[in-house]
């Protein structure tokens, strides 16, 4: 049972990468990626130098070098904080005990007894209820899915089992984190879905325990069933579906087709038991093809969601609206030096920026929009290379690879090989200057993220950055507009739990109604895009149906007065519904061509 009700995603590549060292002692779950299994080798050197921790760098020079660097990277996370939790349980001190209850979540039993023992001054009581409380946070482990690529070793392609994802999961089942969570986005991948079948780490032990827990990221109802289900049938376990909205969270923003986070938690809140029900006679089934007794009960099957939460209001009305386990909150912690890595350049930009900063992108060689920030120091550097007749990257870590445009082997878009050719490919054909300068734009916008976003730990830790460069680049959600300096872990929780507030603006829109609007310019985007085929205007035609459902859902919760706000706030919330509906009533007429869009 997690001490805390809320937890911090996965951001980035190095931003949250040593979260879990850094907070776990607090109770705290947190996500790492591990995407850059050489970032990851170096992380590793680090800590292990400050906790005294026998050091050999893992090298490349072998098929299994991604693989054996996350799980000894994986080992040494697992080492420490457990070791911070035990030395804490030693050698508590009353400072540590009070930073550590000051923590807890308002509501909690633990925390209304240290406020009874803070006011009688028992200062003894209070180290023991520190000692008899804490619990290590959640580690957790993020892998994209569609992060797959196929890895070559002497000039040969190898087999399946060593692709990126692939080998990134076999390191983490052989690793000796307990009680852990395997954290999958980014869609579905059969193949990387029956391989961790073949791992008996993720399988119930004897007293019907998982040790190595499976949650999936994703953005419906339906995209929950479809692979949970798929799951179950192979003897995999989802213990929780961690539901993300599409254009209120950072990173990759993968858009539903209109579909908004209101609706979405009502239906899996409706559906819960039905997931449950669906799942069950599936994996007992498949347990029993393993000769392994089936389960009684259903193993937990836990309900999170993230994306654009920002007030105390914000997160008890989801916890309670939609019994929520947990509630992510992720880019609020980008101004918290205690939690993330990020430099001292880019953590004062973030301060400062305001909404005209903060945009859809598509830097991404995934070729999904992505959340950016602007005059981020990554974006400067490539643009000043290709001022100087060098567009591109050199491409470093080859982790997005997947273009084979004009190559047999795939290169990725942000590379200077790729975006050569290209740029030559557009100076052959018969484009008009304009034409010509649109099209070179949108090659010269890719940029190396896999670099940009695992700089900030090299930084910190004064690696040398020749071969990854200095830009830096951010991915922040929307939401950090509203927060305007940088904070300590206690302001940052105590905000979370009503006890303080960090928002100084009085402008900012509810999370629901910033995601409606985020929707609204997307929609306007894809109307302007639309090539009018019958198809295109049916999908566009759902889309609008799906918006217009989920305002009626909203107007709904107005009317039962359950998101706890003032009247000031109500009345901007229902006047900016309104006038979504004029909007898409006027996207209605111009899909249909009555009408033009301004």
């Amino acid at each position: 049972m997690s001490l805390h009700t809320f937890h911090i995603p996965v951001m980035g590549i190095a931003y949250s990468i040593d979260a879990p060292l850094r907070v776990a002692k607090y109770g705290i779950n947190s996500v790492l990626s591990i995407m850059d299994d050489a970032l990851l080798d170096k992380v590793r050197k680090v800590y292990s130098e400050k906790y005294g921790i026998p050091y050999t760098p893992i090298p490349s020079d072998n098929p299994e070098a991604r693989s054996n660097r996350v799980k000894a990277f994986l080992d040494m996370v697992d080492y420490v904080t457990q070791r911070q939790v035990d030395e804490f349980k030693s050698n508590c001190s009353i400072a540590e005990a009070i930073k550590f209850l000051d923590l807890l979540p308002t509501e909690s039993a633990a925390y209304s007894t240290y406020q009874q023992l803070t006011a009688s001054g028992n200062a003894e009581g209070i180290i023991e209820l520190a000692r008899n409380t804490v619990t290590r946070g959640r580690v957790e482990v993020n892998i994209m899915t569609k992060l797959d690529k196929t890895n070559e070793f002497k000039g040969k392609e190898l087999s399946r089992e060593y692709n990126d994802a692939h080998a990134s999961l076999r390191g983490f089942a052989n690793s000796s984190l307990q009680d852990a969570m395997l954290v999958l986005s980014a869609g579905m991948n059969p193949a990387l879905f029956s391989y961790m079948a073949t791992f008996q780490q993720f399988l119930p032990n004897e007293q019907g325990q998982l040790t190595k827990k499976v949650a999936i990221k994703v953005s419906d109802y339906r995209s929950a069933l479809i692979q949970g289900k798929f799951l179950a049938k192979k003897g995999i376990w989802v213990s929780e579906f961690r539901v993300e909205s599409g254009l209120n969270c950072g990173g990759h923003a993968f858009a539903t087709e209109g579909y908004l986070m209101g609706p979405i938690l009502e239906e899996f809140s409706k559906s819960r038991n039905v997931l449950l029900d669906t799942m069950l006679p599936m994996y007992n089934a498949a347990l029993a093809e393993r000769g392994m007794a089936p389960l009684k009960k259903a193993p937990h099957m836990a309900l999170t969601a993230q994306g654009g939460v920002g007030t105390s209001a914000e997160h008890q009305f989801l916890l309670h609206k939609y019994g929520l386990d947990s509630v992510g909150w992720g880019s609020p912690f980008l101004l918290v030096p205690e939690v993330t890595c990020v430099d001292r350049v880019t953590r004062t930009q973030l301060a400062k920026a305001r909404e005209e900063d903060l945009y859809m992108s598509d830097i991404s060689p995934l070729g999904v929009i992505m959340n950016n920030m602007r005059g981020n120091t990554k974006d400067l550097d490539k643009f000043q290379r290709a001022d100087a007749g060098r567009p591109g990257s050199p491409c470093p870590k080859k982790h997005l690879t997947f273009n084979t445009e004009f190559t047999d082997k795939p290169i990725c878009t942000a590379s200077r090989q790729y975006q050569n050719k290209k740029i030559n490919e557009l100076k052959e054909q018969d484009l008009t200057a304009e034409q010509f300068e649109a099209a070179y734009e949108k090659v010269i916008e890719k940029a190396c993220i896999c670099t940009g976003l695992g700089m900030p730990f090299l930084m910190e830790h004064g690696f040398d950055t020749k071969q990854e460069g200095e830009g830096v680049s951010i991915c922040p959600g929307p939401n950090i507009a509203y927060y305007e300096k940088e904070m300590t872990l206690k302001e940052m929780v105590d905000h979370i739990y009503g006890r303080a507030n960090v928002i100084t603006r009085t402008d900012r829109p509810h999370m629901f109604i910033k995601e409606l609007g985020l929707y609204l310019e997307h929609l306007k985007g894809q109307l302007m895009e639309s090539d009018g085929t019958a198809r295109a205007v049916k999908g566009l035609g759902n889309y609008m149906d799906n918006l217009k459902n989920a305002i009626g859902y909203y107007h709904g919760l107005l009317a039962d007065s359950v998101l706890d706000l003032a009247h000031q706030q109500q009345v901007a919330f229902a006047d900016f519904l309104t006038a979504a509906e004029e909007k898409i009533q006027e996207m209605a007429l111009m899909l249909h061509g009555n009408v033009q869009l301004v």
